[in-house]
């Protein structure tokens, strides 16, 4: 069953199994006028509203008791406009059908996450992004935007239409409204070889300046109980392309990454003693390989092994500070943390509420297995994170409130003052934007 589908009597759980609600009403609108008379209609009949794409957010941002509107219906590209190199597409379309169709006209985005499964308006909506040294989130290759507001009436904005809405509703959580249709600057596709490589943490740490000047998109994976981490540095290429082989390919991504993982990770959940073993077996199974082939097939992987995760963004310059303390609070502790720790980077944006708004930000993901108590971990981590101003990621799990976020966000009132008018009613309000948001 995937994520987006209802379980029983209605309800509706997110992909991490940590998030359900039962909305009183669920739609699927067909069209952008279906969409805006479901809002009228449920602001008639005092009905929340929320937008939910296929649940990747381990917050309860799409959560609701109202209206739930889902965007399956609503998928596919309007419009290539080749002399502005743009592409526009219904929100609903799923990160991987963009990523295909676009390779087929070749075109391509400039990054991406490292997950395609979300829709287009769910991953843009809460600052999904991969990691860069120019090169920012996802939403930051938004040019245009266009949203049902709460009276039911479509807007569009851009740098030059409504730049107030622009500047914020590229990240707008849901808050400003329902996203229709998103424009994408895009370029003529290109090769990217990627070097994956293990390498010591302490040395990734003591030139992690040298190595994310040195590449394009650089990011690590680090081994909690062990010194180990595995690195992977994506640059464009002049080519030849070199895939992965098939076979490596299976064997790399489904059955040690997906497969294997899989298991020691129940293994880790039954007994987490053995957790510190597997970790240093897991850390050393993988070899370094290069492989050159076009963006989507190099920045994304699959998968299948379902976890929950908080990630903040500190500045770029905490960095390694922030992961030195991270490490040294694990190994204090008696945690058995099977999951790598991710770590990521972006430059700074003008998005009102980006995670990079206004200055150079370094991603750290903490992930449990699903079903593993994470709380203790993502508390202790949370506490270091904080210490150096972090910004949470939206989609992920945290604990900040709008008194926090007020002051680590420099334009954090512009957005609230946006939102006093384009939703004073507080329609697409739930729990998680009135803890995020304030009332």
């Amino acid at each position: 069953m995937s994520s987006t589908a209802s379980g029983k009597n209605g309800t509706w759980r997110n992909w991490g199994g940590n998030v359900s609600a039962r909305p009183a009403r669920q739609v699927a609108p067909a069209s952008v006028e279906e969409l805006a008379a479901a809002v009228r209609r449920a602001a008639e009949d005092g009905l929340k509203v929320k937008a939910v794409g296929t649940g990747h957010s381990f917050t309860s941002i799409a959560a609701t008791d109202g209206l739930l509107i889902r965007p399956q219906l609503l998928t596919g590209i309007r419009n290539i406009d080749r002399s502005a190199m743009t592409v526009t597409v219904e929100a609903g379309t799923p990160l991987k059908r963009l990523n295909a169709a676009l390779a087929r006209e070749g075109l391509s985005l400039t990054n991406m996450g490292d997950i395609m499964e979300q829709t287009v308006s769910g991953a843009t909506s809460t600052g999904t992004h991969g990691t860069g040294r120019e090169s920012a989130s996802i939403a930051a290759q938004i040019t245009g935007l266009e949203l049902v507001t709460a009276d039911g009436s479509v807007l569009t904005c851009s740098e030059k239409e409504n730049p107030d809405v622009f500047a914020a509703a590229r990240i707008g959580l849901g808050a400003l409204g329902v996203v229709t249709a998103i424009t994408f600057a895009v370029e003529p596709v290109f090769l990217l070889t990627a070097r994956e490589e293990p390498m010591p943490l302490e040395r990734v740490l003591a030139e992690f300046d040298q190595l994310w000047a040195e590449n394009e998109h650089f990011e690590f994976y680090w081994f909690p109980h062990t010194g180990n981490t595995n690195t992977k540095r994506n640059n464009r290429s002049a080519g030849p392309e070199q895939p992965v082989g098939q076979l490596a390919g299976w064997f790399e991504d489904e059955f040690l990454s997906n497969g294997v993982f899989q298991v020691a990770q129940l293994v880790g959940r039954a007994a987490p003693a053995t957790v510190p073993a597997i970790a240093r077996i897991s850390s050393k199974a993988l070899s370094a390989r290069s492989y050159t082939d076009i963006p989507y097939k190099v920045f994304t992987s699959p998968r299948r092994v379902r976890f929950v995760e908080m990630e903040y963004a500190v500045p770029r310059g905490a960095l390694v500070e922030t992961v030195r303390e991270l490490k040294s609070m694990v190994d204090r502790s008696g945690l058995r943390i099977g999951f790598p720790v991710e770590v990521r980077t972006a430059p700074a944006d003008d998005i009102t509420l980006s995670t990079a708004s206004g200055r150079d930000s370094a991603y750290i993901a903490v992930h449990m297995f699903r079903g593993t108590p994470y709380q203790a971990y993502f508390t202790a981590a949370e506490r270091i994170f904080t210490a150096h101003e972090g910004r949470p990621h939206w989609g992920k799990v945290h604990t900040r409130d709008a008194e926090y976020l007020a002051r680590v966000y420099p334009r954090f009132g512009e957005f609230t003052a946006l939102r006093d008018r384009l939703d004073p009613e507080r329609l697409f309000q739930n729990g998680y934007l009135r803890r995020v948001l304030g009332a």
